[in-house]
């Protein structure tokens, strides 16, 4: 599996990282959002630069003119809820690109809240097969939602080539994805954490991104 860490470039990107990170920057519900939209509109565009294209005429005012198109039939899917303002960034850039929706979430199995298990229950989506599968999720901690995920989708079709993206990762979350997903299956990260709390949450991270965009849960 190919990783890439976009913390390692300087970009705008390392800005809007600092920004959800704060936790001042926190209270605004619609700032956050923005925010995780627009790591997701600029991790689509990196993506884009190694998709594949064709040439297409087009017919302008004045002539014609030759210009590469994308050729990828690419379905987005998100993990509910914390992925949906990410993969609406992602929607913004592949506008015409088909959408899935998983609901894959952690429940804690021990009193302590120290160890977790993952539950699917829902999943609304095309056929993957033959299609450019891009999953998208902003929170890569222990990974056991997003192999959830990537599993229940791989039932509908087998994909031509699968993407994952998420905001922030850990090295125990990327290690899990290595184990379960195809060897040719790309990573990409806007940063890689050094790893978790004891209650599973990354740590420095950002927090809870479901909570942080939409208000607390019961």
């Amino acid at each position: 599996m190919k990783v890439i860490n976009l913390s390692e470039q300087s970009s705008v990107v390392n800005q809007y990282m600092a920004e959800i990170r704060d936790k001042s920057y926190q209270k605004n519900r619609l700032l956050f959002r923005n925010n995780i939209l627009r790591i997701g509109e600029m991790m689509a565009y990196e993506i884009s630069k190694v998709l594949t294209y064709k040439t297409k005429t087009v017919t302008t005012p004045l002539g014609t003119i030759d210009i590469p198109q994308m050729k990828d039939d690419l379905l987005v899917a998100t993990v509910l809820r914390a992925g949906l303002p990410f993969h609406e960034g992602f929607l913004r850039i592949f506008d015409h690109a088909h959408s899935a929706f998983v609901s894959a979430y952690r429940m804690y199995t021990n009193r302590e809240h120290t160890e977790v298990g993952i539950h699917t229950e829902y999943i609304a989506s095309p056929s993957a097969k033959g299609k450019t599968l891009v999953i998208v999720d902003p929170m890569l901690a222990t990974g056991g939602s997003m192999v959830a995920a990537y599993e229940a989708l791989l039932n509908t079709g087998k994909p031509a080539h699968v993407h994952i993206a998420c905001v922030i990762g850990t090295p125990e979350g990327v290690e899990m994805l290595r184990q379960n997903v195809d060897e040719e299956t790309t990573l990409w990260c806007a940063a890689i954490d050094p790893g978790m709390n004891k209650n599973k949450y990354i740590v420095p991270g950002f927090g809870d991104c479901g909570d942080l965009c939409y208000g607390e849960k019961l």
